[in-house]
This record gives C-alpha cells, sequence and structure tokens, in this order.
C-alpha cells in the first residue's frame, strides 16, 4: 500500500458510456445464450476442457480482486473505483487490472466452451473494449497516484499472469536476500 492521494477528477458516465455498457452487456448475456445453444458444437474436447478451466481461472482471478475493496480504504457506501489508496498486494502485485482481466478469461472460456462462430463474433468486442478500459483506467491512475503508479507499471505487468508470477517470485527472492 502507498500514501494516499486526491483523486482529481470523479469519473462520470455519459450518455456514450451506457451505450457502450448496454451493447457490451447484450454482447455478453448472448454469448452466455450461444454456450447454452451450441455447448462443445464443434465436439472439441480439449478446448472444452480448456474453456471450463479458464472460466474457473477467471472466477479466482475476479474474487481474489477483492483486496482492492479491503485495502483500497474504499469510503462508505462507495465502489471498489473510487479507492483513496494505492494498492499493489495481493494479486494486484501480480497483474495490474485483475477485474479486467477475469472477464477477459470468461469471455474466451465461453469461446472456447460454445465453441461456435458467432460466439466468437460476440466476444471479439467485448476482449478489445476491456483491454481498452484497462489503458483508459491506468491513465486515470497515473493522474490519481502519479509516480507510484508509473513505478508499479514498470514493476507489474497489465495482464500477463504467468510474467507477473515471475516477477512476484523474483521480487521475494531479492527481498530474502537483503
Amino acid at each position: 500500500m502507498k500514501d494516499k492521494k486526491t483523486d482529481k477528477s470523479q469519473w462520470k458516465p455519459t450518455w456514450k458510456d451506457w451505450i457502450l455498457y448496454s451493447i457490451l452487456s447484450i454482447l455478453g448475456i448472448g454469448q452466455i445464450a450461444l454456450c447454452f445453444l451450441f455447448y462443445n458444437s464443434a465436439g472439441l474436447k480439449l478446448a472444452l476442457y480448456a474453456g471450463w478451466l479458464l472460466l474457473v481461472a477467471g472466477t479466482v482471478l475476479f474474487f481474489s480482486s477483492n483486496v482492492l475493496h479491503e485495502k483500497g480504504e474504499v469510503p462508505e457506501g462507495k465502489s471498489y473505483c473510487d479507492t483513496t489508496v494505492f494498492v499493489d498486494s495481493g494479486i494486484y502485485g501480480v497483474v495490474r487490472h485483475p477485474v479486467y482481466l477475469s472477464f477477459i478469461f470468461g469471455v474466451f472460456a465461453l469461446i472456447l466452451i460454445a465453441q461456435h462462430w458467432l460466439s466468437v463474433v460476440l466476444g471479439i468486442p467485448i476482449i478489445v473494449s476491456h483491454y481498452g478500459f484497462m489503458r483508459q483506467e491506468e491513465h486515470g491512475n497515473i493522474e490519481k497516484f502519479g509516480d507510484d503508479y508509473k513505478h508499479y507499471m514498470q514493476k507489474v505487468p497489465r495482464m500477463n499472469l504467468l510474467l507477473g508470477v515471475i516477477r512476484l517470485i523474483q521480487r521475494r527472492k531479492r527481498i530474502k536476500k537483503v
């Protein structure tokens, strides 16, 4: 955890944001429906198992991100997005955006489970949008937390879970040597 910083700008969704989120929600619901309609449609067992494994991994990743609410000193009645303290521990010491990454895992999982071209068509805009959301959030976090966040960006990957685990292990080894 780092020092408190003041939030210079409170984000308020515009009508364009609401339209985008509505479209993404419809695409996500469509993807879930396609899983029921076209479950394992190509009959690829390995893809099916990989999809279920990815769905479980995404769920674990999503729930492990609760550390932001616990350590981020979120004011009463506010969202975890309204943290007042920079958090770089727990899953946030492995990847910078575990919530967005968990949604991307979920979308890939649904594509692998349905194994239908329509699932890919619905999933791609969701994945691209979430990647864009990550980048937008980073700009806001640089504004909110300054150099602490810039240093964090160099230390922790945006969404590469494997690289994040490797770097975490390396950091722990360096600390033990000191």
